[in-house]
């Protein structure tokens, strides 16, 4: 009689979803998926609930497979000794393997008044509270968005082309990921919606408060609604649970993505460092990095020696509105190219691109082990190397 494994995924994001159902390949899996909600949140969609123009959220019932079991739950410590994951509610579940993948959310901001005045909208809590904070401000407010990597971009796109008026504030540069031709042509759409860009050594946030924003150039922007995009981070239950993170928190894994500290347990996603390299955060990479995670635990049930990643990248897409958007092309380790599409062809694109993530999803529920990714990332190959021969050299002069 084959022995049954049980794997518990902590968190229903793009990596968690996928990896769950990826998992059930086996029929002596049970796979149990933890998570505060019973919805999947599309966070490329998140700039577009602010906006009040989709509610970005899928019921997780229609993506998951039925032989999943989600526990609607929020986990709070995972005992590695005694392989369980405490849960607010549910007491502890036990495991035989564990897929870490709670994601990320907004990094805290350390500005004086940001906390208090400011609002982040890394999460679909954020999101919601948000949006009728919009809605309830006057339709001539200014409304100042600080942070200009995707989602400030996007954010800010939206707000505009709605008839706000719109401040972003970049801090050093707007789209630091951008090729600066393509940088260009994003700062022209945004222009041409009405966008304020602020950007250089004078546009750092220095003090926020419920009315305004102070920058380090001296001057204070008229705020009545602040929105805080600058940063990544992630919830902090590896560190709490003892296990060994990076600097901000990510679970530290060999580029198997297996933890360094036990073989049971095995990151994916945005809290995922790998060989302390981690990946862009993305849903681009969070879900080849889910796929890659269930492989992983599939390949020690069966003994046999887990893959290392190979995760490549297409590069960037950055919605401009309702009928516009921007594809930043990149090659496959991730360096931002001249090249790009625009207009309403990019803007299909995003749409598309959106819509295919949740399909994604439901299709590996379908037909576990389907997803298929781009491979060959000669960068961190090279970096790889360049880390161990560094290591070895050092070694060897002790």
């Amino acid at each position: 009689m084959t022995e049954n494994t049980d794997v518990v995924v902590v968190g229903a994001g793009y990596a968690g979803v996928l990896a769950a159902n990826r998992l059930t390949r086996r029929d002596d899996v049970t796979v149990t998926l933890i998570n505060p909600r019973p919805i999947f949140v599309n966070r490329v969609r998140l700039h577009q609930l602010v906006a009040g123009s989709h509610e970005a959220v899928v019921d997780l019932a229609e993506i998951l497979s039925d032989r999943v079991r989600l526990v609607v739950d929020t986990a709070t410590r995972i005992e590695v000794a005694e392989r369980t994951v405490t849960t607010t509610d549910s007491g502890r579940v036990g495991y035989d393997y564990l897929v870490y993948a709670v994601g990320s959310r907004g990094a805290d901001p350390d500005v004086p008044g940001a906390a208090e005045f400011a609002y982040p909208m890394a999460t679909w809590e954020d999101a919601r509270r948000l949006r009728p904070v919009i809605e309830s401000a006057s339709p001539t407010a200014a409304v100042t968005v600080v942070g200009a990597g995707a989602t400030g971009i996007e954010v800010a796109a939206e707000l505009a082309e709605q008839g706000r008026r719109v401040n972003l504030v970049c801090g050093r540069v707007l789209g630091p990921y951008l090729h600066p031709r393509v940088r260009r042509s994003v700062a022209e759409r945004l222009s041409a919606l009405g966008v304020v860009i602020l950007e250089g050594p004078d546009a750092q946030v220095t003090a926020v408060t419920s009315e305004s924003v102070r920058l380090s150039g001296g001057h204070s922007l008229s705020s009545a609604v602040t929105i805080w995009t600058a940063g990544f981070g992630v919830p902090d239950l590896a560190a709490r649970s003892g296990l060994s993170t990076d600097a901000i928190g990510r679970l530290r894994t060999d580029e198997t993505l297996t933890s360094v500290d036990d073989p049971r347990v095995v990151a994916a996603g945005d809290s995922a460092a790998p060989s302390d390299m981690p990946l862009r955060m993305s849903c681009q990479t969070a879900r080849p990095l889910g796929a890659h995670a269930a492989d992983t635990v599939l390949a020690r049930i069966a003994g046999t020696r887990p893959a290392v990643i190979e995760v490549g990248s297409f590069g960037q897409c950055i919605g401009l509105g309702r009928h516009a958007a921007r594809v930043q092309l990149a090659s496959r380790d991730d360096i931002a190219n001249r090249f790009s599409l625009g207009g309403r062809l990019a803007a299909r694109i995003k749409e598309r691109a959106c819509v295919k993530v949740v399909e994604e999803l439901a299709d590996e529920a379908r037909d576990p082990g389907s997803f298929t990714w781009a491979f060959e990332d000669r960068k961190r190959q090279r970096l790889l190397d360049d880390a161990t021969a560094r290591a070895a050299r050092a070694k060897a002069a002790h």
